[in-house]
């Protein structure tokens, strides 16, 4: 589905006409939105952070640290936001990210934005912990590029059992994710002594695994919290290594991504053991208070990678001009992340829908007003460091 950004606009500007309450437009709208309609302790899930929130706070500040520096009398009358990867087309340089546990923000769960991105011909990319199944969110999404997210699990026949499913299922990637072999420090859900896992929410891959289901003493609708906290346990992996990341490797023809990665040897690392792909990630700032903002490190992993594989970067993205920003500075495309859940808090798949055209109309606006005809042009001399 096109998407044009004049059209999104005289849509938003023509709905004043209609009674109907409007619909946020501005990141803040949706967090401050959500917020009035979730519970303290769901928001406070998706809106907390590690420890004092230093790093979540440090992912969006550095994007302050950059201006853009537009060029003007240019021909921006046809504009293009697509880039490829692993042999795909794709309509905009982003991706959903994976969040999981949605049925703690909207009923339909991970099938809203599923539903959106399908929609709007954007790829969605699937939770490990997420709390409709692999194969429920392939059902809905057709034929339309999905890549599923993995927390390796300690057993690797649950490994490989999440990895033939996910294939069996249409998903078009792996993203291990290895920056949460243990649970971060957050004291927002410590507070409200909330983890939605022990109530079986975020828990739809594993409960319809047969290995896993194999392993437990009871079913998971028999005793649920048993259940949860055996596949809490799989995602524990704190012995997960360089080694453990070779046997997925060597068990799926996917493309293979890591997502985790903030240090360029890492980076190195992984293309030595087979990755396809980088994602610069903190985790949104939820695993380790006072760590490095993607975005500041995105450029030396940039001059590690030389090029050989897409880097796509996570944690921080809230508007059109970081999307340019990030790209500037090396990255393939990004993720997006909290907008989306706050979007869906509100309006489930219907308030997907809108932040994903609000991202593409004023990426494409600030990439025509930068100068820019293609998303293909943005380069470091877009930018000026100003920190």
């Amino acid at each position: 589905m096109a998407i044009h950004s004049e059209t999104i606009q005289m849509d938003i500007y023509q709905r004043g006409d209609k009674p109907a309450k409007l619909l946020p437009v501005s990141f803040d709208e949706w967090e401050n939105q959500a917020k009035e309609i979730l519970a303290a302790a769901p928001f406070g899930y998706v809106y907390g952070a590690a420890g004092a929130g230093d790093t979540h706070r440090a992912n969006v500040d550095a994007f302050q640290n950059y201006r853009i520096r537009p060029r003007v009398c240019c021909d921006i009358t046809k504009r293009d936001l697509s880039i490829s990867m692993f042999g795909t087309k794709l309509p905009v340089p982003f991706l959903l990210a994976p969040i999981g546990v949605n049925t703690i923000l909207h009923p339909d769960g991970e099938l809203a934005p599923a539903k959106a991105a399908a929609k709007l011909g954007v790829p969605y990319i699937l939770s490990n912990v997420s709390s409709v199944s692999m194969e429920q969110v392939a059902e809905v999404m057709g034929d339309s590029v999905r890549w599923f997210q993995l927390y390796p699990p300690k057993d690797h026949e649950l490994t490989k059992s999440f990895l033939k499913r996910a294939e069996a299922s249409g998903f078009k990637a792996i993203v291990v994710t290895v920056d949460s072999t243990l649970l971060g420090w957050r004291e927002t859900d410590l507070r409200h002594a909330y983890l939605p896992f022990l109530t079986g929410h975020g828990m739809g891959n594993y409960f319809s695994d047969p290995i896993f289901c194999s392993k437990l003493e009871e079913a998971p609708d028999k005793n649920v919290k048993a259940a949860a906290l055996k596949a809490l346990e799989e995602g524990n992996n704190t012995c997960f290594t360089w080694r453990e990341l070779d046997f997925i490797r060597e068990h799926t023809r996917l493309p293979l991504l890591m997502k985790g990665i903030t240090h360029p040897d890492d980076a190195i690392l992984a293309m030595e053991h087979g990755v396809d792909g980088i994602i610069v990630s903190n985790h949104g700032g939820r695993q380790l208070d006072g760590a490095v903002a993607t975005l500041d490190v995105l450029p030396s992993i940039r001059e590690s990678i030389q090029g050989k594989i897409p880097i796509i970067m996570d944690s921080g993205i809230r508007r059109g001009a970081d999307i340019l920003k990030a790209i500037a500075l090396g990255a393939t495309a990004v993720l997006v992340g909290r907008p989306y859940a706050y979007a869906m808090a509100v309006a489930g798949e219907l308030g997907v829908e809108e932040v994903i055209k609000h991202l593409v109309a004023e990426t494409e606006l600030q990439l025509a007003i930068s100068g820019r005809s293609s998303i293909q042009d943005v380069d470091q001399s877009l930018l000026m460091k100003v920190k």
